[in-house]
């Protein structure tokens, strides 16, 4: 991604995260200035950096970008995302993605059947402007996207087909008299001119250059930027079928057959298959048009005594709001009074309403039940939930699978393909039958069966159905890269707490040594646990009756706590643990606890054994169904746990699983999924996206598994909403029956054109026939993936 020195800003605005004071400012700086021809001044306070490159030995932006990662901090790389018109096919799409990707540091992906285009670039080398200009230049129009611009571009796109629709209505009108006299032309030519010639020529005219205008615009603005498309074969075919018949006619030569049915029908069925076209990929869109209309407009607020409405604009964090019973939930918030029910239903894909009382959190879009709620506003506008799950959603249905690149190889070169074949089809014909008028026509009819349109929608269309309904199930699939790997996955590592467990252990054992209190052993435990987040340890404070205050308090991952308390030196932890610190744990007592399933913590004071603690994680109620689904799937599934052996075997055999593997450290975890991928199989992981994040980075498919805002945007492949693993299994059958759409559909669009441009070739189409065909080519790939929305769950 290198730039040359022609095309390299000489001044740059970098935004830097990671910076605590004015002291990582200046150290930024002096790293920048190192660099020959850099001057840099970086400011604390907006955490941006201002560099000057000089011209000439000055290094590339991507060197100064590195530089500043080299130093630990981050430079985020710009992103921008805008709505495409004008792009008539797959070929249209590939060129743009070429013009795109020629701007300096831009990795741009192009999407025909969303009609939009993704960036990423380093920061401040090239500006919205510049790509909007690029985007002109190769002959198309571009808009930002963003939440302002949804509802705008939804009304241009609607406004664009009631145009698109009117004209085919226009042109069908024209063409249909020309059309009534097709079956006679088989009969000769005598019978062919039902209608006077002069007619003829007379109803095709409008329909070839005013009807057929977008064709020509297109085809100019492809050429124009050095590439081909769709326009381009079908303003050449019916120019060359409307140029004969115009000549003839002019000649006054009856005992040659016109074409200008054959021309005006191609024009209006492909226009035809436009609208029909624009009509289904809108549908593709559904399930993220149902995601944004659950956002509510308007919000209740408590002003002086009284609850007033207001926009939900408005809101700001810190800000109180009134939820009434049967409203949706404006924001995401934290409950501060007031219990209730939710329908989370349209987040999580679960229907049992979720109880909140005061400080649960609550999220846009959810549904209140009969009570009130008084909440304060955590997250508005786009840091919602919903709103992460909207952009996570379009840029999976921006994205490409790797499926698509064959496709995408094709359609680069098909226009210059497709023209070759038409010229020998012609000069072929004329020279093996001797007739130049149907080598032409076999020629014309070569031009209009190619469709290079069906093989840029076979892909992304049902992608984006498969995406949309992933979000209506509480699927977040992040691109389709990760849906592809997700269809073959071969082995699932999975986590046990909170994955196959409830996550919300409960101290269920008390094991004192002699001598010790009982109280006094959980007051010792709670002290050291208390700072921590881990489910076993908010278990053990829950248990406990006090929790005195410790100190000096030193934690190693994975393992246990230690510190003081009370003037006491305690440690809490694993067995081991506390055997590694020379401290005797009876085995006996410990094995019959683990038997038993049993999570067991350790507690010595003093050096001195004080005691056991049992703490129970009851399994999921689903569990044991989602793993029977997974298994019949033909996925092996492998539990990793840092658990006893004994706890690790009880827990794996109430859920059926007859691998695993005990006392695995968080940090080992990732080591064990690489272990699973050595024998060649497709190896997943399955846990809550924090203390598995390492295991979860080192499969080829993660999927994290729980709800909140930060789950929601985390770094995953695959997020799901529930916290079940039945959500796995239910990724793994859409993955698959997206991908089977998506074969379907690439087969269709490849056996289309093989066999179809041949048989023009040979003759054995009429170009009317051949137009009929191309334009229903693309309308049948959106339907096939239309098909996709009847996919649910098998559970």
């Amino acid at each position: 991604m290198n730039l040359s020195v022609t095309d390299r800003p000489l001044r740059l605005d970098l935004p830097v995260r990671g910076m605590t004071c004015a002291a990582c400012a200046s150290r930024i700086e002096r790293v920048l200035k190192r660099l020959p021809g850099v001057d840099a001044q970086v400011n604390f306070a907006t955490e941006r950096a201002s560099v000057r490159l000089a011209a000439g030995d000055a290094p590339d932006v991507q060197a100064v970008v590195d530089a500043i990662r080299r130093a630990g901090f981050e430079v985020p790389d710009a992103r921008t995302e805008l709505a495409i018109s004008g792009m008539t096919c797959a070929a249209c799409a590939s060129r743009l993605e070429k013009v795109l990707n020629r701007l300096p540091g831009v990795e741009a992906t192009v999407n025909f059947a969303t009609e939009s285009a993704q960036l990423h670039y380093p920061p401040g080398t090239v500006s919205e402007a510049r790509i909007i200009e690029a985007v002109a230049g190769a002959g198309f129009t571009a808009r930002l996207r963003g939440e302002a611009a949804r509802a705008e571009e939804k009304a241009r796109k609607a406004a664009e087909w009631r145009a698109e629709r009117n004209r085919f209505l226009i042109s069908l009108l024209l063409t249909a008299p020309l059309l009534a006299q097709m079956p006679a032309m088989f009969f000769g030519s005598a019978e062919h001119d039902l209608i006077p010639r002069a007619w003829q020529w007379l109803l095709a005219t409008p329909v070839q250059f005013w009807i057929g205008l977008r064709f020509y615009r297109g085809a100019w603005s492809a050429l124009r930027g050095g590439g081909a498309n769709m326009d381009v074969l079908v303003a050449l075919g019916t120019s060359v079928a409307y140029g004969f018949s115009a000549i003839v006619t002019l000649l006054g030569r009856m005992d040659l057959h016109v074409y200008f049915e054959a021309s005006a029908a191609i024009i209006t069925l492909v226009l035809m298959g436009k609208v029909l076209e624009a009509r289904a990929k809108a549908r593709t869109a559904d399930a993220l048009e149902a995601l944004v209309r659950l956002q509510p407009r308007t919000a209740w607020v408590a002003r002086d005594g009284a609850l007033a409405e207001v926009p939900v604009a408005s809101l700001s964090p810190g800000d109180r709001f009134v939820v009434r019973a049967g409203d949706s939930v404006p924001v995401d918030g934290v409950v501060r009074g007031g219990q209730s029910a939710l329908d989370e239903s349209m987040l999580t894909g679960e229907s049992l309403p979720v109880a909140k009382a005061e400080g649960d959190t609550v999220y846009a879009a959810t549904v209140n039940g009969d009570g009130t709620l008084r909440c304060e506003a955590t997250g508005v506008g786009a840091d919602t939930l919903l709103a992460g799950i909207i952009r996570l959603v379009e840029e999976a249905q921006g994205s490409k699978a790797p499926v698509q690149r064959l496709a995408d190889r094709v359609a680069a070169v098909f226009v210059p393909v497709v023209v070759a074949i038409a010229v020998l089809t012609f000069f072929g014909g004329w020279w093996w039958g001797g007739a130049a008028t149907e080598a032409l026509i076999n020629a014309v009819a070569v031009l209009v069966i190619a469709c290079p349109c069906a093989l840029g929608l076979a892909t992304p269309t049902a992608i984006m159905v498969g995406t949309g309904l992933g979000a209506q199930h509480g699927i977040l699939v992040k691109n389709a890269e990760a849906l592809e790997r997700a269809e073959k996955l071969g082995v699932l590592a999975v986590d046990k707490t909170g994955t196959l467990t409830e996550g919300r252990p409960e101290v269920t054992d008390v094991h004192p040594a002699p001598a010790v209190d009982r109280d006094q052993l959980l007051a010792w435990a709670a002290a050291l646990e208390s700072a921590s987040g881990h489910p076993l340890a908010r278990a053990i404070v829950a248990a406990a009756g006090r929790v005195p205050t410790a100190q000096a308090v030193d934690t190693v991952p994975g393992r246990g706590v230690r510190g003081s308390v009370e003037g006491r030196a305690v440690q809490v932890g694993s067995p081991a643990f506390l055997r590694e610190a020379g401290v005797e744990v009876p085995t006996a007592e410990a094995e019959a606890l683990a038997a038993q399933g049993r999570t067991l913590v350790a507690v010595a004071v003093d050096g001195r054994f004080a005691g056991l603690i049992g703490v129970a994680d009851p399994v999921r109620s689903t569990s044991v169904a989602a793993v029977a689904r997974l298994q019949r799937a033909g996925i092996e599934v492998v539990m990793l746990t840092g658990d006893h052996p004994a706890t690790a075997r009880a827990v794996a055999e109430a859920v059926g699983i007859a691998h695993f593997e005990a006392g695995v450290l968080p940090a080992d975890k990732a080591q064990a999924v690489r272990a699973l991928a050595a024998g060649g199989r497709r190896v997943g992981m399955a846990g809550d996206g924090i203390n598995d994040a390492p295991a979860l980075a080192a499969a080829e498919v993660s999927f994290a598994i729980g709800t909140g805002a930060d789950v929601a945007v985390a770094a995953a492949d695959i997020t799901l909403m529930c916290s079940d693993l039945n959500g796995v299994a239910d990724a793994v059958e859409l993955s698959r029956a997206t991908l089977a759409k998506i074969r379907q559909n690439l087969f269709f669009a490849f056996i289309y054109n093989i066999l179809g441009i041949p048989l023009a070739a040979f003759g054995f189409l009429n170009p009317v026939v051949a137009g009929a065909a191309m334009a229903l080519s693309s309308v049948s790939v959106v339907s096939n993936s239309l098909w996709l929305k009847r996919w649910r769950p098998s559970r």
